[in-house]
């Protein structure tokens, strides 16, 4: 049953991590097609995946749509490509239909296309984050009590839906920010003084720690994850001694020190259950760098409770998922100079392995998470494509630069020799990739 649970879990894994990479790069490649197609440039085949051919269909315009055997990418070739990354010196083209070549079309028209493609990731992650605030909405601005999550034996909760907190042990309550600041100060105890406004009136209830060690969300391929943890989860104790804050649980990880330790779980509807899963040191951004850290891969949940939400406009939906789409690149610009800086581990660059786990991972967790890390993912793929590297579309945006500077493109000579150079170097990253998620704990 063991090596079938396990080839199970791994058809699940590739399954979830092809679809993914399927939406993203259909979405991809549909961009440069389309923007190519507007801007008078044909495209001969649009192909989803590489090698032999398994149904192709051909539209009234010429161009073959197609889906290959291997689902691990795809592309757009336009007229007088020579390949499918449309790098090279390309094909001769008959003069009267040069125009519709990517290599005859204008500096404009060229530089549109290639954009293009990064840009259409960047548009479908802002529209699934904006989807899925319009989905979920947004918390009040008020620290109000939306709907209560089940606790464990002996945490005492008489906060109701709808309850406004005004203070937490008579410490005055505004923002969501006070109620995580206090929490840090508070003793770690089950049991504290909730002054809430209900049915118009100020009452003081009994509730627990504003921050519980309630895990909230399981970073993929994490100790937490590779344990079977879940979101709901309660972390009632560590090698046998009691936590009642999610500050107490940090404090006995890094005292751990990386060894192996013994959680006591609860878990609405089954109990108590142990498990034993040993900490990782990680980097971890912080406001003036990075700092190290021993981590099992959870994040915290809020005194038993959801916030209470509220609807949200379009264009505010719109403005958030674009932010959250800029913040993924930020972080991955940051992590990358890190690395190059030696600021952090090198490890950190994970490959297709980690990238499929995480997908599997997600995918196990539900749609939303599913669809909200296609939305991770589709950034990262736009990013990376944007990267100033031949052979990329970032590669090409950088022969335009140089056309548009000069008045003149490059020599074909030194596009081949560069060209050549950045598929090394695309495919060096891919091995990198790949030997840490072989070799790196």
């Amino acid at each position: 049953m063991t090596v079938v649970a396990g080839l199970l879990d791994s058809l699940w894994t590739v399954g979830a991590f092809i679809l993914a990479l399927s939406i993203i790069v259909a979405v991809h490649e549909y961009g440069h097609y389309i923007v190519g197609r507007w801007c008078g440039i044909r495209a001969e085949v649009f192909s989803l995946g590489f090698g032999p051919r398994l149904l192709a269909r051909r539209d009234r315009r010429g161009t073959l749509w197609q889906i290959a055997a291997v689902p691990l990418g795809g592309y757009v070739r336009f007229l007088g490509d020579s390949n499918a990354a449309s790098a090279g010196t390309g094909q001769e083209v008959d003069p009267a239909r040069r125009r519709q070549s990517l290599n005859g079309a204008p500096l404009w028209a060229r530089a549109a296309t290639v954009a293009a493609g990064p840009v259409f990731n960047f548009v479908l992650s802002i529209l699934v984050f904006a989807g899925i605030t319009l989905w979920q909405g947004l918390p009040v601005d008020e620290v109000r009590v939306g709907k209560l999550y089940q606790t464990p034996p002996g945490v005492e909760m008489q906060l109701q839906p709808g309850d406004t907190v005004l203070a937490l042990d008579g410490q005055r309550v505004q923002r969501w920010a006070d109620l995580a600041r206090i929490g840090q100060d508070l003793p770690a105890q089950d049991i504290h003084r909730w002054t809430v406004l209900r049915d118009g009136k100020e009452v003081t209830v009994p509730g627990p720690h504003p921050l519980p060690p309630l895990i909230s969300g399981i970073a993929p391929r994490s100790p937490a994850a590779d344990a079977g943890l879940r979101g709901g989860d309660v972390i009632l104790a560590i090698d046998g001694q009691a936590v009642a804050s999610f500050d107490e649980l940090r404090q006995h990880l890094a005292a751990a020190q990386g060894r192996p330790v013994l959680l006591r779980v609860w878990r609405p509807d089954q109990g108590h259950t142990d498990y034993t899963l040993a900490p990782r040191e990680q980097d971890l951004p912080t406001a003036t760098g990075y700092e190290r850290r021993w981590l099992i891969g959870i994040t915290g949940g809020s005194a038993y409770f959801e916030p209470a939400t509220r609807s949200a406009g379009l264009i505010e939906a719109l403005g958030l998922g674009a932010r959250r789409t800029w913040d993924i690149i930020a972080s991955s610009l940051s992590g990358i100079w890190a690395m190059i800086t030696a600021q952090i581990d090198s490890c950190n660059l994970g490959g297709a392995i980690s990238i499929a786990e995480t997908t599997g991972q997600a995918a196990a967790a539900g749609g939303s998470s599913f669809i909200w890390w296609i939305a991770v993912l589709s950034t990262a793929v736009g990013f990376l494509n944007l990267l100033p590297v031949p052979v990329l579309d970032g590669g090409h945006l950088m022969f335009y630069a140089y056309e548009a500077i000069t008045g003149r493109p490059p020599s074909r000579r030194v596009v081949d020799i560069l060209s050549a150079l950045g598929l090394a170097a695309v495919l060096a990253l891919m091995f990198f990739g790949l030997s840490n998620d072989l070799f790196c704990p």
